[in-house]
C-alpha cells in the first residue's frame, strides 16, 4: 500500500456529552464526558485505521491538551507525529439534547501559530523519508494563519512527488486551487463560493467542477451533496453517486470518513471511481454512529456492496 500522511494544524480534543434538555440560563447536568481526538486530518487517519489501513498523522500539539491528544492517538494505535507549538491545543464541545435529538457543536478557534512554527511544519513535510504518496491536508486553519498555507503544502507536495488532497473551505481552498492539487471535496455551497455565484442547477455545478479541472487547479473534484450523495468530476468522468438511505445519528466526521475511504483505496491502487464509491460508503457509515464516532468497517463494506448494485 502506498504511504498516506494526514496533516492537521488545528487539531482538537472533542468532548462529547449529553443533557436531558438544552435550556438557557440554568445549570445543565451533563452525562459523563467522552474525549476523542479531533481535527480534519486526524479524523481522516482515524477513519483509515478503522477501515483496516495505515497512515501517519502529523499534527500540532501544545500544552496539556496536546499531551492528552497524543495519548488518545497512541491508545488507538495510530501512527502519529506531534509537532510542538507554544500555545495550547484547543478543545471542542459537542452536546446531545435528548429531548429534541439535536446536537450542538461548539468549536473553539484554536491557538495562533507563529510564522516560524508554520515554517517548521512545512519543513517536516518536505523532509519526510520515505516520501508520502498522498498528503491529506484537512480542517480549518488556526486564527491569523495566512490563507495560502495549504497552497504552500500543495507546492511542497509537487516538489516531493506527492498527490495532495485538500479538504477545507473559503480562501484557504481557493489559494490551494491556484497552486494546483490532486483532489478537493467542497460541498454544494462551497463550490458556489469558489465560482462567485449561487448554483441554481446541476448543470452549473458540473460546469464549475469541470472548469476547475480544465484550468489545472485539481484533477478530481468530489462535491458533497449531503444526503443526496456526491457529484464527482475528473477529466474523464462526471458522475453522481447517491448515498444509501440510513438512519442518521450524527453527521460529525462524515466528510473525514469519506476522504479516509477514498484515499485508502487510492493508496491500494483502486480506480478513482471505485475509491469514491468506497468513500461515499464510509461517509454514510459515519452518520450511522453517535457523537463523533467515525465509520465502522462492517457498515462501510456492506454499504459499498449496496452501491455497487445501483
Amino acid at each position: 500500500m502506498k504511504r498516506i500522511v494526514s496533516l492537521t494544524i488545528n487539531p482538537a480534543i472533542d468532548v462529547n456529552t449529553s443533557v436531558d434538555n438544552f435550556i438557557a440560563d440554568i445549570k445543565l447536568r451533563c452525562s459523563a464526558p467522552r474525549r476523542e481526538p479531533g481535527g480534519g486530518g486526524i479524523n481522516v487517519s482515524r477513519a483509515i485505521k478503522k477501515l483496516g489501513g495505515n497512515s501517519l498523522a502529523l499534527y500540532t500539539s501544545g500544552g496539556l491538551t496536546g499531551q492528552m491528544l497524543q495519548e488518545l492517538l497512541d491508545s488507538e494505535d495510530l501512527e502519529n507525529v506531534p509537532i510542538p507549538i507554544k500555545d495550547i491545543t484547543r478543545e471542542n464541545i459537542i452536546v446531545y439534547d435528548k429531548s429534541t435529538t439535536y446536537q450542538y457543536r461548539m468549536c473553539m478557534p484554536g491557538p495562533e501559530l507563529a510564522e516560524k512554527e508554520l515554517k517548521y511544519i512545512l519543513d517536516q513535510i518536505a523532509a519526510m523519508d520515505p516520501k508520502p504518496d498522498y498528503i491529506v491536508a484537512s480542517g480549518s486553519l488556526p486564527p491569523n494563519t495566512p490563507t495560502n498555507f495549504y497552497a504552500r503544502v500543495a507546492k511542497i507536495g509537487k516538489e516531493i512527488g506527492s498527490k495532495v488532497i485538500i479538504d477545507t473551505h473559503g480562501e484557504p481552498l481557493r489559494a490551494a486551487l491556484q497552486a494546483g492539487v490532486f483532489l478537493i471535496k467542497p460541498n454544494f455551497n462551497e463550490l458556489g463560493k469558489l465560482a462567485g455565484h449561487e448554483i441554481t442547477s446541476d448543470k452549473q455545478m458540473e460546469e464549475i467542477s469541470k472548469k476547475l479541472i480544465e484550468n489545472g487547479q485539481c484533477e478530481v473534484a468530489v462535491v458533497s451533496l449531503g444526503a443526496a450523495g456526491v457529484l464527482w468530476v475528473s477529466s474523464e468522468s462526471c458522475k453522481y453517486i447517491r448515498s444509501p438511505a440510513v438512519i442518521i445519528k450524527s453527521k460529525v466526521g462524515a466528510g473525514d470518513s469519506m476522504i479516509g475511504g477514498i484515499v485508502l483505496k487510492l493508496a491500494q491502487d483502486w480506480t478513482v471511481a471505485d475509491a469514491i464509491n468506497y468513500g461515499v460508503a464510509a461517509g454514510t457509515a459515519a452518520v450511522m454512529t453517535p457523537g463523533t464516532e467515525l465509520c465502522r468497517l462492517e457498515d462501510t463494506e456492506r454499504l459499498y456492496e449496496e452501491l455497487k448494485t445501483f
